[in-house]
Order: C-alpha cells, then structure tokens, then sequence
C-alpha cells in the first residue's frame, strides 16, 4: 500500500498537479505579453461536477487537457428542469476583449497574471506544507512504541 492508497494524498497529488499545470500556462501567458493577438487562458478552477466527470478517466490534469469519457451524467427527471450545460472543461477561456486589450489584439495583462501567480504559489505552498504534515503523522503512528 502506498501513499497514493490514501486518499488524503490522492486528493493533494491532484491538487498539486492542477497548481502546477496552472503555474505553466500563467508563466506562457508572460512568455506571450507581446505576441500580437494573444489570448491568455487559465484552468478552471476545481469543481465537484467535474471531479465526477473525470472520476473514472482519471485527472484531467495529470497530462493536459482531457476531455470527460465517462463518470456520472445528469439527466432531467421533469420538463421544468434546467437544460444541463455543456459538460466541464479543464480549461478556461479568458472572457472577450476588455479594455486591457491592446491595438495588436494581445489580451495579456501582467498584474492579473501576476495575481494569478502568487495566488497559486500560495496554494501550492499550504498543500505542500499540508503533505509534509500528514507524512509526518503517518511515520509517527508507524513507530515503534517506546517501552
């Protein structure tokens, strides 16, 4: 039995894994400040419809984007029900032009980017800290009494 048997540290791998694959595409955003008609992107932000959705065709950040194979669908019991939307994705779209949009059409604005990145530095620094924790509890427990 490994750690990833746990899953306290399946949901920190996973965890892990979204704040880094977050990290890459603010730091290609940056990369593309000045590329004339760039449009930055960013991950959606973790949801419990779409760890349903991908719970059996694994995480959707683990190797990139991945489209959601199989998991749980909705299905409307009643015609007064909601039209379900499109299923989730793992990636995000920034909304259309606003007003950080330059004459090239580049769309990248450095201080929310800049937000983004601090954001999810800190995020990946408490789930590291929380991992580190939690082996330490595991290695304690593992001792051998004294006596």
């Amino acid at each position: 039995m490994g750690p990833d048997d746990i899953p306290l540290f399946g949901m920190l791998k996973s965890r892990l894994g979204y704040l880094t694959e977050r990290q890459k595409l603010v730091a290609q955003n940056v990369a593309n400040a000045d590329t004339p008609g760039y449009r930055p992107s960013d991950l959606k932000a973790f949801s419990f419809q779409a760890s349903l959705m991908n719970q059996s065709a694994g995480s959707a950040y683990r190797g990139g984007p991945a489209a959601p194979t199989s998991g749980v669908a909705m299905i409307a019991t009643s015609a007064s029900h909601m039209a379900p939307s499109k299923a989730p994705s793992a990636w995000r779209e920034t909304a259309g032009p606003d007003s950080e949009t330059t004459l090239d059409g580049n769309a990248v604005s450095l201080e929310d980017q800049m937000l983004k990145m601090s954001d999810a530095r800190m995020n990946y620094d408490a789930a590291i800290s929380f991992y580190q924790k939690s082996m330490n509890m595991l290695r304690q427990a593992a001792r051998k009494p004294n006596g």
